[in-house]
């Protein structure tokens, strides 16, 4: 079996989770691994015996490396993208792409360019749940989909003990990053790409965003952005949905999807293996009745590696980093395309700008489901 050979740029607490997930496919070698800061790539290079790199310029030049992890704060992507891309290598991002559409865009233009893969993270579309509900809604198990409401409230995370949460290897959590990016380029991705894969791009957003709680902690940054954001969603195929971001609202990932026969549920969108389940609707006399017990659905064939549950999360962190390897291997189209991050990109500052009707810009071409989730 030929290795998947990836080098790791940004040794901070996510990166952490790549490498407890990358752990769980022997076909992809950490060949080496950066950061800017010397301190935190010694504490990361010794924990997971990984090797250090001794400059950006040095990791990029070794010519094994047929993929860049660019697992760097977020004002820093673009740049470090950019140099990869120049470099000659794929690259696969920790969301978000770019902090604006236009260098998001560049960063596109540049890998085609260059005919290199560009992805972005997250990749939970190519978990189980994810790949799982998309069947239901492929097959017709609610019918024709007519309405999503998507949850992914966190707690009030402003007021929680967050100065003590660490990585595995030590990595304070990064809490001025995390106010000043905001909950909506950090997390809206889990579940905007589970319905661009089901329901096809996204024509028009409508949002609306608020910075609740002040005095958070942000660095240098200008100003926190929104803890707060509702968008609605209009989507080629019809479909549309209600997203909710915020640190405010208790806890609360659901994923429910409406249709003219019954209805899907997922409750944990950072879980791979959440069930999905169904609730049917039926007539009973002169009464229309969703059944108060769910079925759950499952897969018929195995799926793919599972990691157990870190902090707040359950998920296998290298699926993206896999998919874009497969491709290369391959030759074919990643599912994690750069239009799919460009398109996602814009979706997401859509919302975080919170700032009424956005009509969309880009679009992206259809996804393919993962093999083992693909009906017979």
């Amino acid at each position: 079996m030929t290795k998947g050979r990836v080098a790791i740029v940004g040794t901070g607490f996510v990166a952490d989770l790549y490498m407890r997930s990358l752990a769980s496919f022997p076909e992809i070698e950490v060949v080496s691994a950066y950061d800017i800061i010397p301190a935190n790539q010694a504490r990361f290079c010794r924990y997971w015996n990984v090797r250090p790199a001794q400059g950006f310029e040095q990791l990029l030049s070794d010519q094994s490396v047929s993929l860049v992890l660019n697992l760097t704060n977020p004002a820093s992507h673009f740049a470090v993208s950019k140099t990869c891309l120049n470099a000659g290598k794929h690259v696969y991002s920790e969301k978000p792409l770019a902090l604006d559409v236009a260098d998001a865009r560049e960063l596109c233009e540049l890998a085609a360019k260059h005919s290199l893969e560009l992805a972005s993270a997250p990749c939970s579309l190519l978990g189980e749940a994810a790949q799982t509900a998309w069947q239901a809604v492929r097959t017709g198990r609610i019918g024709t989909p007519y309405l999503v409401y998507a949850e992914l409230d966190d707690d009030l995370i402003p007021r929680a003990p967050y100065t003590k949460w660490h990585s595995e290897s030590g990595a304070p959590w990064p809490y001025q990053d995390e106010f000043a990016v905001g909950c909506t380029l950090e997390h809206a991705g889990y579940y905007l790409t589970w319905l661009i894969a089901m329901f096809g791009s996204i024509t028009r957003v409508i949002s609306a965003a608020a910075d609740l709680i002040p005095e958070k902690p942000i660095g240098s940054a200008a100003r926190a952005a929104p803890d707060f954001s509702c968008a609605t969603l209009y989507f080629e195929s019809g479909t549309v949905a209600r997203l909710t971001c915020s640190i405010i609202a208790s806890h609360d990932h659901r994923l429910r999807i409406f249709g003219e026969d019954g209805i899907l549920e997922i409750a944990r969108s950072w879980d791979n293996n959440s069930p999905v389940k169904l609730r049917r609707r039926y007539a009973l006399r002169r009464k229309l009745i969703t059944s108060p017990i769910a079925t759950r659905i499952r897969l018929k064939q195995p799926t793919h590696p599972k990691v157990g549950r870190w902090g707040a999360a359950s998920m296998n962190f290298a699926l993206g980093p896999a998919e874009v390897l497969s491709a290369i291997n391959e030759s074919r189209p990643s599912r994690l395309s750069s239009q799919f991050a460009l398109h996602l990109t814009e979706a997401t500052l859509a919302i975080q700008q919170g700032d009424g009707v956005h009509k969309m810009s880009t679009r992206c071409p259809p996804i393919e489901p993962m093999g083992w989730a693909q009906t017979s």
